[in-house]
């Protein structure tokens, strides 16, 4: 998300967050959904979570297809990301049930079962909502199962997997259970170590041991957290002892053998939450000096706690409750020895830990308490997950929002929607639903709900720390608004800052580009910010022990021969450029590029619109070649965009020369020594490079020897002072050469 920050004069109160705010449980009321798992980075605690929302309401089995994220900063606030990954939609997969989640240096891995116990997928991205990829590696689309790197090891029930990753990187993965009679009762499950989370080699498996197992049998939802240098291995009991809890044993190697130690949850059915005898399970993490339990109940199909009791998939209402569950949450609390102190199950969930800001541009659906709503999810592989907000306007319809702090005061709302009647608004309202009017939004009728549009409204009266913000939706007909976005603005807000040149001058067309330094990006909500993108953050350009060329952008930047390069390129992936364009015309465009891949190449954008698609293809990683376009483009500065269309080539260049089919520039020789005539038969040609990577010469010579002695005398190399690498086109040869003045 990009943020804009509040200025300093509006933070006089943030040291003093809302901590009276609690959240209800659970933290979605207008999903089913299930079997959670948890994850948290500095940042959020995540959530991933099956769903039963496709369940009949007279369902006397489950129908789980689908993955939904969530995330929090707050442990109260949440946003629902929707459907992240979906079988109906993926090729080769069945359906989806219990999963496991890992986030490790920026990257985000999930675990699931494929169509119940047919075998275990692995698949990893960028962010939270997407676009998630196979992660398997070594030609294989399953980690586990059938046509996976490995089977799934004599284990009764290949399902309910877990993905962990220690603190070294090295990821390890658990699945397992059955009935206590298919197995010995200690040696239901299975942990696999993976050699590499890219590629997922496998390394040996090895059945879980928990000693000093009481008469509760082990029997599904295998579960690794670590804490404070101990492993703890958790799993849900098997329902033949009546509720079943979840229960855990801890050892000093993540392998094991594990010692049991007691309950971490029992089954959550106490003043009617849950129902006895049926499954349990969870997820655990820590998460800025916390530690939290995730875990489903029936709240919502039991219509808990004044809770709405929605519809099952058919649109029949009160359906039943063992297949339309729900997801809470808890915190959790360890004695001095290690041990877990059992989970208190509460209405009200964990104590909000910082206040939320409302100056950021958040999804439709992030709040911490729904009413009336319902929501749709477009899932389209390999894309982020899109989900929109759905309000049922002609009823009580609402998203609270907890321990707000707007600062000095906020004055506007925005909110991105799509509506297909008139009259259709949103209140802003603070206490409860019927409170104090902060403003009114009454959005535009798009005439379509696909089509969104910016609507603006001015607040009053939001200043400090708001216990209670409802966004409270009104209108004649049901579902014909569609809310995609929201956030506030106001005198505390810092305004957007636009991406700006790398270097602070835009490239001069006619002019070289160099791939590597694209604009550095801006800050704030909108269009134009973003000036890269990227599928993943790690920067591949640093593995063997190099430094960042552009730390924090995850842009794969590595050196060559030429200086640095861009490289790794994968499909969808874009790089902008601010550009001056010195004449509206006709250029031709040549970019530098290696690859040993056919099917590799790029197109060319200018503020959106296309102006060239160029193919890429070569045999060598190691030489660079020239690939060209004609291209139209208007005068002055405008962004020009590189947008990867075919996988794996490295780029260390564009350049344009006036004129359609115009000559390559680099073949333009620069003479540095009046005696040395151009293009001499007698003398090649040498291209000088700084040490970052940008050419700063072409010229001929006789030799390396010679060509470092024009260097040193000629007045340019001066303007460079210090080391230099001279290239010698015909043979690749690199030498280096140091000037002073």
């Amino acid at each position: 998300m990009n943020k804009i920050s509040i200025g300093k004069l509006g933070l006089a109160v943030v040291g003093c967050f809302a901590g009276m705010a609690l959240a209800d449980n659970p933290i979605s009321t207008y999903h089913y959904l299930a079997d959670p798992g948890a994850a948290a980075d500095d940042e959020y605690f995540y959530i991933i979570t099956d769903s039963d929302d496709p369940a009949p309401a007279n369902s006397d089995g489950y129908k789980i297809y689908a993955l939904y994220a969530f995330r929090s900063k707050d442990m109260q606030n949440w946003t629902d990301f929707g459907i992240i990954y979906d079988a109906r939609k993926v090729n080769g997969i069945n359906d989806i049930w219990a999963s496991g989640i890992a986030v490790h240096n920026g990257t985000f891995y999930i675990v699931f079962p494929d169509g119940g116990g047919g075998g275990i997928g692995y698949i990893k991205a960028p962010a939270i909502d997407g676009p998630w990829t196979n992660a398997v590696g070594q030609g294989k689309d399953k980690l586990v199962g059938g046509r996976g790197i490995i089977g799934c090891d004599g284990v009764s029930w290949c399902f309910d997997p877990g993905i962990f990753i220690d603190d070294d990187g090295t990821t390890y993965v658990t699945w397992g259970g059955g009935e206590s009679n298919s197995r010995p009762n200690t040696d239901n499950f299975d942990i696999v170590k993976l050699n590499d989370a890219k590629d997922a080699p496998v390394g040996n498996g090895s059945h879980v041991k928990v000693n000093n197992l009481p008469t509760r049998k082990m029997l599904e939802a295998s579960y690794i957290h670590k804490h404070e240098g101990k492993y703890y291995f958790s799993y849900s009991t098997g329902w033949q002892q009546g509720a079943p809890t979840i229960d855990y044993g801890i050892s000093d190697n993540v392998m094991g053998p594990y010692t049991w130690k007691g309950t971490i949850l029992g089954d959550p059915s106490m003043n009617g939450r849950s129902i006895n005898g049926n499954n349990n399970h969870h997820g655990i993490a820590e998460f800025k000096g916390h530690s939290y339990v995730v875990y489903h109940d029936r709240r919502i199909a039991k219509g808990y706690n004044g809770l709405e009791v929605i519809p099952a998939d058919d649109g029949r209402p009160n359906p039943n409750e063992g297949y339309h569950r729900s997801v809470s949450v808890d915190e959790m609390f360890y004695n001095s020895d290690g041990t877990i102190k059992t989970v208190t199950v509460t209405n009200e969930g964990p104590k909000q830990i910082e206040n939320f800001d409302p100056y950021d541009w958040y999804p439709a659906l992030t709040s911490s308490k729904q009413k009336g709503i319902r929501s749709r999810s477009n899932f389209v592989q390999g894309k982020k997950a899109e989900h929109v907000l759905l309000p049922l306007s002609s009823k009580e319809a609402w998203l609270r929002v907890s321990g707000v702090d707007f600062g000095t005061a906020a004055t506007g709302f925005t909110v991105e929607a799509a509506s297909a009647a008139d009259g259709n608004k949103i209140e802003i309202r603070t206490g409860s639903a019927t409170g104090t009017l902060a403003g009114t939004c009454t959005l535009k009728n798009t005439g379509d709900k696909s089509k969104y549009v910016e609507n603006k409204c001015e607040v009053e009266g939001l200043k400090g720390i708001v216990d209670q913000l409802f966004l409270v939706f009104k209108g004649n007909q049901d579902s014909t608004m569609v809310i995609k976005a929201w956030g506030f603005e106001g005198s505390g807000t810092t305004p957007p800052e636009p991406q700006k040149p790398f270097g602070g001058t835009a490239w001069a067309i006619p002019g070289m580009i160099q791939a590597e330094d694209f604009d550095e990006p801006g800050t704030g909500r909108g269009a134009g910010v973003d000036s890269y993108s990227e599928n993943d953050i790690e920067d591949h350009g640093i593995e063997n022990g190099g430094t960042s060329y552009r730390e924090g952008t995850g842009v794969d930047i590595y050196e060559k021969a030429t200086g640095h390069i861009v490289g790794y390129n994968q499909a969808g992936e874009w790089l902008e450029y601010t550009v001056n364009v010195a004449k509206k015309g006709d250029y031709t465009v040549y970019a530098s590029v290696a690859t040993d891949n056919e099917t590799a190449g790029f197109s060319l954008s200018v503020d959106g619109e296309s102006v060239a698609e160029i193919p890429v293809s070569g045999s060598s990683w190691d030489e660079f070649v020239k690939v060209k376009a004609n291209v139209t483009l208007p005068a002055g500065e405008h962004v020009l965009r590189l947008t990867v269309t075919g996988d794996w080539f490295d780029i260390d260049y564009i350049q344009f020369a006036e004129g359609k089919d115009a000559k390559d520039p680099d073949d333009s020789l620069v003479a540095l020594r009046p005696m040395i005539r151009m293009n001499a038969t007698s003398a090649g040609v040498f291209d000088v490079f700084n040490l970052n990577g940008k050419k700063v010469a072409s010229f001929t010579a006789r030799s390396m020897d010679d060509a470092k002695n024009i260097w040193r005398e000629n007045a340019l190399s001066k303007k460079v002072q210090g080391i230099c690498l001279i290239r010698d086109r015909s043979n690749g040869i690199i030498a280096k050469v140091r000037t002073t003045r």
